[in-house]
């Protein structure tokens, strides 16, 4: 699913401010269906020239949050943005310690190139690229791959269930394990 920006905030393309963020927020959750299978909804920055922090907070982080905890199959990533609003968006989930997926998009949502913004702590930078390298994956099969680290089961399960938090990672429950494989595929 992909929600055009510029449609969801009457044609503005400079977006500022907490008020502003939360209006878009609202729009966000009204618009975006739960979904049965895991889906990526894109948040479309196209024509977007200008984005504050405070509105990232708001409108960006604030949906991608609600939808990691009440839409548990709806996976938020950032889409088209611009060079200001980039820059804007890696300082602010740098400053917050944070990290999200971005990516552009081609017509019927197919995605072109994709990366993440933020940084990640070099634990969770660790098992994201061994999530990245080995697409599916468990934490019992991550604790056995790489049993010289002395990683438990438990411990790769939340660094695993923490970057599906994210929304860097799918979750899925096979059983009483769960699953997890990227969101995107980082070019």
């Amino acid at each position: 699913m992909r929600h055009r920006l510029i449609d969801l905030t009457d044609g503005q393309t400079v977006l500022s401010g907490a008020t502003s963020g939360r209006k878009l927020l609202s729009a966000l959750i009204a618009v975006t269906p739960s979904s049965e299978a895991p889906t990526p909804a894109f948040l479309d920055f196209t024509a977007i020239e200008i984005a504050t922090a405070s509105f990232l907070r708001e409108a960006v982080v604030g949906f991608r949050d609600y939808a990691r905890q009440s839409l548990r199959n709806v996976y938020p990533a950032v889409a088209n943005l611009g060079p200001a609003v980039a820059e804007e968006l890696d300082f602010f989930v740098r400053a917050r310690g944070d990290v999200m997926w971005c990516c552009e998009l081609g017509s019927g949502d197919t995605v072109i190139n994709a990366w993440l913004v933020g940084e990640l702590d070099p634990a969770q930078r660790s098992t994201f690229e061994a999530a990245i390298e080995l697409g599916d994956i468990t934490a019992p099969e991550l604790a056995a791959r790489f049993a010289g680290q002395r990683i438990g089961p438990t411990a790769w399960n939340n660094r695993l269930s923490a970057l599906a938090t994210k929304g860097l990672l799918v979750e899925r429950k096979q059983g009483k394990t769960k699953s997890f494989s990227p969101l995107l595929e980082i070019a």
